[in-house]
């Protein structure tokens, strides 16, 4: 009954294992740094919640028993095992983005309720439906139901059907005789005709390993082995994407399946670009997602997900940039309708940031705390929050300069010269009034106190690069050069007495900030350095995966560990370097 094995193996630890489209995973992380014993069927609907726990289960004693898992891409296992013999094993595939296939031969499955208690607003429901025959638990968290239908085998017990209060809840799956078990489990919502298999249970496994196999073809037809990573980057790409449900208008991909379960307003920019050439539409629709809630002032959300938008905070103008690039890497350049409804967004966005994040008479505009910068703690903000800072400045001169580029582009040639007079105006600002001659400071946006940092997001004026002037270009190439660690650039310099080596954007290596880095380098024509800082953190994601951040002076991956915009920063820089290596 052994499916074979295809694609990257990886650790559930680390990285979740879904699929294309769904809002659940199974996975030990069932809440905020919070690992169970046991795997879970973890619902992102509602908010992350930890719904089901699936217990391998020993055929004689009914106890719990220790397994190796496994996972690739198209198929999870538990495998018991006595000395070095396989003892019994478990298969899990998903049959569609909200159904999983579970097969077993030598141990049976415990399906139970993750939650013991239930009260009139949380807990999980248990009970046997008539119509169907299948055991069912509701969600009070998530609002759904998960319907458990047994397909072979038999259920040899069930505990805590229709209990209120604290109880154990769930149903026990074994095999006949030496035979081989098999049960299904869909997300619903109230009701559906009994569920019949579509396909055999290796059909299913094949079908998702091919549905892999074609994504990455898509998204990294350059792999090689001096790109190691590349299928493993796509895989958590790929898993991560959930289909639209709730406030999630179109297609997302989730920074993670993990808690970081959210699309924030610059995290999506680096997933559009990675998907460009190879998933278009898709691409297209994560550059649009924070744009489809646009609030009335022009203001995108801090965050999108199933059923939550926010609004406490924005997030820095890198949207222009991102779509200057965006439109290049499509295979086939936007029509005149997309192009006109994205030049409509950023010209409200930008419109934001010029009228309610300005003061009277200032060319600059401001942020209202850290989080607006995406550098939540950045010490660039510990003497004061509501500051001006040389890297927004430098955002919103390059959407300024989109700006101009779109409108030249749809005919609008009035609005075009009027952009790119208000980028120069900006820019000129930006050296005028944050440059020192050899630093860019922050200044307070109520008393004009100026003040440096040892923070990287003070050189992060850099991605304007040809448009900078040679010499600030230099000065800034060799700050940035003092950022670099083995494994990268670090967001705090390392003999800064501020930095931590888990402090957030205090400290460790980030993807946004080294794509954004790298790609102002190159263009400013520092490319020995910009080819530097790609093979570090191309060789850092080889050796630790893609976490949210990673300890600037060990490697170590940090936090959420299944991270999509490092997955697809390490995509970006894999395939850049794998175009100048063929050439």
């Amino acid at each position: 009954m052994t499916a074979a094995r295809s694609g990257p193996a990886f650790s559930v630890h680390d990285i979740p294992f879904s699929t294309y489209g769904s809002w659940f995973d199974i996975s030990p992380v069932v809440a905020e740094k919070t690992y169970a014993e046991d795997l879970h069927l973890v619902s992102h609907q509602n908010g992350m919640h930890g719904v089901l726990r699936l217990v391998p289960l020993d055929t004689t004693t009914g106890d719990s028993v220790g397994t190796r898992v496994e996972a690739t891409p198209g198929l999870l296992s538990w495998i018991g095992e006595t000395g070095r013999a396989e003892k019994g094993r478990v298969d899990l595939a998903y049959e569609s983005p909200d159904t999983v296939r579970l097969r077993g031969s030598g141990l049976a499955m415990g399906v139970l309720a993750a939650a013991r208690t239930l009260t009139p607003f949380s807990g999980t429901y248990f009970f046997q439906d008539p119509a169907t025959n299948a055991h069912v638990f509701t969600s009070y968290e998530t609002g759904r139901r998960y319907r458990v239908t047994v397909l072979s085998g038999t259920v040899t017990g069930t505990a805590g059907a229709e209990a209120l209060g604290g109880a154990d809840r769930g149903v026990t799956v074994t095999a006949e005789t030496h035979g081989a078990w098999e049960i299904a489990i869909e997300e619903l919502d109230t009701a559906r005709p009994p569920y019949g298999p579509s396909a055999s249970f290796d059909d299913i496994v094949e079908s998702a390993r091919r549905a892999f196999a074609d994504f990455v073809d898509k998204v990294a037809p350059w792999r090689s082995s001096a790109t190691p990573a590349a299928e493993l980057a796509a895989y958590v790409v790929w898993s991560a994407t959930v289909r639209p449900a709730g406030l999630v208008t179109r297609p997302a991909v989730l920074m993670s399946k993990h808690w970081m379960d959210k699309v924030w307003s610059w995290d999506h920019c680096f997933n559009a670009l990675a998907l460009a050439p190879g998933c278009p539409e898709l691409a297209l629709d994560q550059f649009a997602v924070p744009f489809d809630h646009q609030d009335d002032s022009g203001a995108l959300p801090d965050s999108v997900t199933h059923s939550e938008v926010l609004y406490n905070f924005v997030k820095p103008p890198i949207h222009g940039w991102a779509f200057g690039h965006l439109r290049r890497r499509l295979p086939t350049p936007p029509r005149g309708e997309q192009l006109a409804e994205t030049y409509d967004r950023l010209t409200r966005w930008t419109d934001f940031w010029l009228a309610a994040r300005r003061g009277p008479g200032n060319d600059l505009p401001y942020y209202q705390h850290g989080n607006d910068s995406g550098w939540d703690n950045a010490t660039t903000f510990d003497p004061e929050r509501v500051i001006i800072t040389a890297d927004l400045a430098a955002f919103l001169t390059l959407q300024l300069r989109e700006l101009a580029s779109l409108a030249a582009e749809l005919g609008k040639t009035d609005e075009a010269q009027r952009w790119t007079s208000v980028a120069e105006r900006t820019q000129t600002a930006l050296l005028g009034r944050l440059w020192t001659g050899d630093r860019f400071v922050a200044r307070s946006a109520t008393t004009e106190d100026t003040w440096s940092s040892a923070s990287l997001l003070d050189l992060m004026p850099i991605v304007l690069g040809e448009h900078l002037p040679a010499d600030v270009g230099t000065a800034l190439a060799d700050r940035v050069k003092a950022h670099l660690t083995p494994y990268g650039l670090a967001t705090e310099l390392p003999t800064s007495p501020h930095y931590l080596p888990d402090g957030y954007w205090r400290g460790p290596i980030w993807a946004p900030a080294t794509v954004l880095v790298e790609d102002g380098l190159r263009r400013a024509g520092h490319h020995r350095l910009a080819d530097d800082i790609s093979a570090r953190f191309r060789a850092l994601c080889e050796t630790h995966g893609f976490a949210e951040n990673f300890d600037a002076l060990t490697g170590t991956g940090l936090r959420d560990r299944a991270y999509t915009w490092t997955a697809s920063s390490y995509l970006l820089l894999a395939e850049a370097h794998a175009h100048r290596d063929s050439r």
